[in-house]
């Protein structure tokens, strides 16, 4: 399940059965798979704090990635902008403008 280092399975434990003597469950059998539940538990404990710390750190990487992709971004629109991607209204108008007065300029002074 978890490579070698969890030696029992959810049915491992539920499915025990204990050697029975005349004083009931023997001790040692008892003693000895609690044992290996508490060496699981440790090794689950381990694994959750390693995964945790996993998350932490895949967390931080996200956030620096999003806020780098938030200033590339930003960067590219200044870009856009300072290039002339994006023209305004006003622009245009402007330009409009200057094309008819080049266009129909000579035409307006000579008739």
């Amino acid at each position: 399940m978890y490579g070698d280092k969890i030696s029992l399975t959810i049915e491992d434990i539920l499915n025990k059965d204990f050697k029975i003597d005349a004083r009931g469950f023997r001790p040692q059998e008892v003693d000895k798979f609690l044992d290996q539940i508490i060496a699981d538990y440790n090794e689950y404990n381990n694994m959750i704090k390693e995964y945790r710390r996993e998350v932490s750190l895949l967390k931080d990487e996200n956030t620096r990635l999003k806020n780098e992709l938030r200033r590339l971004k930003d960067n590219i629109s200044a870009a856009e902008g300072s290039s002339g991607g994006n023209v305004s209204n006003l622009d245009l108008l402007r330009r409009l403008s200057q094309l008819e007065k080049v266009v129909f300029g000579d035409n307006k002074n000579s008739e």
